[in-house]
Protein backbone atom coordinates (compact mmCIF):
# COMPACT_ATOMS: atom_id res chain seq x y z
CA UNK A 1 0.00 0.00 0.00
CA UNK A 2 1.63 3.34 -1.23
CA UNK A 3 2.43 5.29 1.96
CA UNK A 4 1.63 9.18 1.97
CA UNK A 5 4.91 10.64 1.49
CA UNK A 6 5.24 8.43 -1.50
CA UNK A 7 6.99 10.21 -4.72
CA UNK A 8 5.79 9.56 -8.29
CA UNK A 9 8.63 8.62 -10.93
CA UNK A 10 7.43 10.97 -13.05
CA UNK A 11 10.41 12.65 -14.82
CA UNK A 12 11.15 16.59 -14.13
CA UNK A 13 8.49 16.59 -11.36
CA UNK A 14 9.14 18.60 -8.73
CA UNK A 15 8.00 18.53 -5.26
CA UNK A 16 5.77 15.54 -6.37
CA UNK A 17 4.21 12.99 -3.84
CA UNK A 18 0.94 11.16 -3.38
CA UNK A 19 -1.82 12.68 -0.75
CA UNK A 20 -3.89 10.06 -0.42
CA UNK A 21 -6.10 7.47 -2.83
CA UNK A 22 -5.63 9.16 -6.27
CA UNK A 23 -4.62 12.43 -5.61
CA UNK A 24 -1.39 13.32 -5.87
CA UNK A 25 -0.04 17.40 -5.57
CA UNK A 26 3.61 18.81 -7.27
CA UNK A 27 5.01 21.91 -8.42
CA UNK A 28 4.73 23.89 -11.74
CA UNK A 29 3.66 21.18 -14.49
CA UNK A 30 6.04 22.93 -16.76
CA UNK A 31 8.93 21.05 -14.84
CA UNK A 32 7.57 17.76 -16.40
CA UNK A 33 9.88 16.31 -19.46
CA UNK A 34 7.95 14.74 -22.32
CA UNK A 35 8.66 11.54 -20.38
CA UNK A 36 7.57 12.56 -16.81
CA UNK A 37 3.85 13.18 -18.72
CA UNK A 38 4.21 10.35 -20.57
CA UNK A 39 5.10 8.43 -16.90
CA UNK A 40 2.22 10.18 -14.85
CA UNK A 41 -0.17 9.09 -17.91
CA UNK A 42 1.14 5.30 -16.90
CA UNK A 43 0.50 6.11 -13.55
CA UNK A 44 -3.33 6.67 -14.19
CA UNK A 45 -2.93 10.66 -14.44
CA UNK A 46 -6.09 11.97 -15.99
CA UNK A 47 -6.93 15.34 -14.78
CA UNK A 48 -4.45 18.25 -13.44
CA UNK A 49 -5.62 20.81 -11.82
CA UNK A 50 -3.78 23.87 -11.80
CA UNK A 51 -4.34 25.98 -9.26
CA UNK A 52 -1.86 29.31 -10.48
CA UNK A 53 -3.51 32.26 -11.92
CA UNK A 54 -3.74 32.64 -15.69
CA UNK A 55 -0.42 34.92 -16.31
CA UNK A 56 1.76 32.25 -13.86
CA UNK A 57 1.06 29.62 -16.83
CA UNK A 58 4.23 30.46 -19.03
CA UNK A 59 7.20 28.46 -19.73
CA UNK A 60 10.44 29.55 -18.42
CA UNK A 61 13.90 29.10 -20.88
CA UNK A 62 15.07 26.49 -17.88
CA UNK A 63 11.98 24.37 -18.85
CA UNK A 64 12.02 21.44 -20.94
CA UNK A 65 10.79 21.08 -24.03
CA UNK A 66 7.81 18.74 -24.50
CA UNK A 67 6.24 16.94 -26.95
CA UNK A 68 2.29 17.95 -27.07
CA UNK A 69 1.27 14.86 -28.13
CA UNK A 70 2.58 13.43 -24.42
CA UNK A 71 -0.38 15.46 -22.85
CA UNK A 72 -2.81 13.46 -24.85
CA UNK A 73 -5.57 11.89 -22.52
CA UNK A 74 -4.74 14.11 -19.50
CA UNK A 75 -7.36 16.89 -18.75
CA UNK A 76 -5.54 20.19 -17.55
CA UNK A 77 -7.87 22.44 -15.96
CA UNK A 78 -6.72 26.03 -14.61
CA UNK A 79 -8.84 26.52 -11.55
CA UNK A 80 -6.71 29.75 -9.93
CA UNK A 81 -7.59 29.73 -5.75
CA UNK A 82 -7.63 33.92 -5.99
CA UNK A 83 -8.27 36.76 -8.11
CA UNK A 84 -5.62 38.09 -10.01
CA UNK A 85 -4.81 42.14 -9.15
CA UNK A 86 -7.10 41.72 -5.86
CA UNK A 87 -6.05 45.14 -3.85
CA UNK A 88 -7.30 43.83 -0.42
CA UNK A 89 -5.94 40.02 -0.75
CA UNK A 90 -2.77 41.39 -2.18
CA UNK A 91 -2.18 43.97 -0.08
CA UNK A 92 -2.41 41.04 3.23
CA UNK A 93 -0.57 38.16 0.69
CA UNK A 94 2.99 40.18 0.56
CA UNK A 95 4.87 39.32 -1.69
CA UNK A 96 2.14 36.38 -2.74
CA UNK A 97 -0.20 33.59 -0.50
CA UNK A 98 2.82 31.59 0.27
CA UNK A 99 2.35 30.95 4.64
CA UNK A 100 -0.29 28.99 5.88
CA UNK A 101 -1.44 32.27 7.84
CA UNK A 102 -3.03 33.48 4.71
CA UNK A 103 -5.55 30.61 4.48
CA UNK A 104 -8.46 31.86 6.36
CA UNK A 105 -8.11 35.16 3.93
CA UNK A 106 -7.93 33.30 0.73
CA UNK A 107 -10.93 31.82 1.68
CA UNK A 108 -12.67 34.53 3.37
CA UNK A 109 -12.00 36.37 -0.16
CA UNK A 110 -12.55 33.99 -2.28
CA UNK A 111 -14.75 31.58 -1.22
CA UNK A 112 -16.66 30.61 -5.00
CA UNK A 113 -13.05 29.93 -6.40
CA UNK A 114 -12.61 27.26 -3.76
CA UNK A 115 -15.46 25.36 -3.98
CA UNK A 116 -14.85 25.51 -7.96
CA UNK A 117 -11.34 23.59 -6.88
CA UNK A 118 -13.96 20.64 -4.97
CA UNK A 119 -16.18 20.90 -8.29
CA UNK A 120 -13.54 19.98 -10.46
CA UNK A 121 -12.18 17.26 -7.97
CA UNK A 122 -15.71 15.14 -7.76
CA UNK A 123 -15.60 15.65 -11.57
CA UNK A 124 -12.53 14.26 -12.20
CA UNK A 125 -11.39 11.27 -14.41
CA UNK A 126 -8.72 9.06 -13.55
CA UNK A 127 -6.21 10.39 -10.75
CA UNK A 128 -5.78 13.99 -10.08
CA UNK A 129 -3.02 16.13 -9.58
CA UNK A 130 -2.86 19.14 -7.99
CA UNK A 131 -0.35 22.09 -8.13
CA UNK A 132 0.43 25.82 -8.04
CA UNK A 133 3.70 26.83 -8.49
CA UNK A 134 5.90 25.77 -5.88
CA UNK A 135 3.29 22.98 -4.58
CA UNK A 136 3.06 24.46 -1.18
CA UNK A 137 0.86 26.70 -0.14
CA UNK A 138 -1.92 27.10 -2.92
CA UNK A 139 -1.96 23.70 -3.13
CA UNK A 140 -1.40 23.22 0.99
CA UNK A 141 -4.48 25.13 1.10
CA UNK A 142 -6.51 22.79 -1.24
CA UNK A 143 -4.88 19.87 0.25
CA UNK A 144 -5.11 20.45 4.08
CA UNK A 145 -8.88 21.08 3.15
CA UNK A 146 -9.31 17.68 1.47
CA UNK A 147 -7.25 16.07 4.59
CA UNK A 148 -10.02 17.62 7.15
CA UNK A 149 -12.70 16.40 5.07
CA UNK A 150 -11.86 12.68 5.38
CA UNK A 151 -10.55 13.13 8.77
CA UNK A 152 -6.84 12.78 8.25
CA UNK A 153 -5.59 15.45 10.22
CA UNK A 154 -2.48 13.20 11.17
CA UNK A 155 -1.17 14.08 7.51
CA UNK A 156 -1.63 17.97 7.63
CA UNK A 157 1.85 18.42 9.63
CA UNK A 158 3.72 15.66 7.31
CA UNK A 159 2.53 16.36 3.99
CA UNK A 160 3.00 20.42 4.73
CA UNK A 161 6.51 19.68 5.80
CA UNK A 162 7.34 17.63 2.75
CA UNK A 163 6.50 20.27 0.27
CA UNK A 164 7.91 22.68 2.65
CA UNK A 165 11.41 20.76 2.20
CA UNK A 166 10.58 20.16 -1.42
CA UNK A 167 10.70 23.21 -2.71
CA UNK A 168 13.31 24.43 -0.49
CA UNK A 169 15.50 21.78 -1.27
CA UNK A 170 14.50 22.28 -5.45
CA UNK A 171 15.76 26.24 -4.44
CA UNK A 172 19.28 24.46 -3.46
CA UNK A 173 20.04 23.48 -7.22
CA UNK A 174 16.86 25.28 -9.54
CA UNK A 175 18.88 27.02 -12.88
CA UNK A 176 16.11 29.35 -11.77
CA UNK A 177 16.50 32.03 -9.48
CA UNK A 178 13.38 32.93 -8.00
CA UNK A 179 12.85 36.90 -7.06
CA UNK A 180 11.68 36.05 -3.35
CA UNK A 181 13.00 32.90 -2.06
CA UNK A 182 16.09 30.60 -1.51
CA UNK A 183 17.34 27.63 -0.80
CA UNK A 184 17.52 27.70 3.45
CA UNK A 185 20.15 25.79 5.54
CA UNK A 186 18.62 23.12 7.97
CA UNK A 187 19.01 25.59 11.13
CA UNK A 188 17.44 28.58 9.06
CA UNK A 189 14.68 26.12 7.80
CA UNK A 190 13.44 24.90 11.31
CA UNK A 191 11.91 28.27 12.70
CA UNK A 192 10.17 29.27 9.95
CA UNK A 193 8.33 25.34 9.63
CA UNK A 194 7.00 25.30 13.30
CA UNK A 195 5.65 28.85 12.50
CA UNK A 196 4.15 27.61 9.46
CA UNK A 197 2.52 24.62 10.92
CA UNK A 198 1.41 26.41 13.40
CA UNK A 199 -0.46 28.58 11.41
CA UNK A 200 -1.79 25.32 9.26
CA UNK A 201 -2.87 24.35 12.71
CA UNK A 202 -5.31 27.25 13.30
CA UNK A 203 -6.45 27.57 9.88
CA UNK A 204 -7.67 23.51 10.04
CA UNK A 205 -9.50 23.47 13.64
CA UNK A 206 -10.97 26.70 12.82
CA UNK A 207 -13.00 25.03 9.95
CA UNK A 208 -15.52 22.53 8.67
CA UNK A 209 -15.00 21.91 5.67
CA UNK A 210 -17.62 19.50 4.73
CA UNK A 211 -20.27 22.81 6.18
CA UNK A 212 -18.17 25.38 4.06
CA UNK A 213 -18.74 23.20 0.68
CA UNK A 214 -22.45 22.41 1.26
CA UNK A 215 -22.68 26.31 1.84
CA UNK A 216 -20.92 27.10 -1.23
CA UNK A 217 -22.60 24.51 -3.84
CA UNK A 218 -21.18 20.85 -3.24
CA UNK A 219 -23.88 18.20 -3.50
CA UNK A 220 -23.76 15.05 -1.06
CA UNK A 221 -23.12 13.01 -4.75
CA UNK A 222 -19.68 15.36 -5.12
CA UNK A 223 -18.78 15.39 -1.44
CA UNK A 224 -19.00 11.40 -1.96
CA UNK A 225 -17.08 11.56 -5.06
CA UNK A 226 -14.45 13.29 -3.31
CA UNK A 227 -14.31 11.33 -0.29
CA UNK A 228 -14.31 8.40 -2.63
CA UNK A 229 -11.14 9.32 -4.36
CA UNK A 230 -9.40 9.86 -1.26
CA UNK A 231 -10.49 6.46 0.27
Amino acid sequence: MSNSMDQPRWDGAVNARLVLGKLYRMGRSEWLTTTGWQQAYADGVRTVIDLRNPGERARRHTDPDVDEAAKAGITIINSPTEESGHPEFEALAVPYMNHPRMYPENLAFFPERIAEVFHHIAAAEGKIVLHCSAGRDRTGLIVSMLLELVDREDLLEPQYEAALRGINDWHRISAYKHPHESYLEERDLLGPLHERLRALGEFVASLRVEDFLREHGLSETELEAIKKRLA
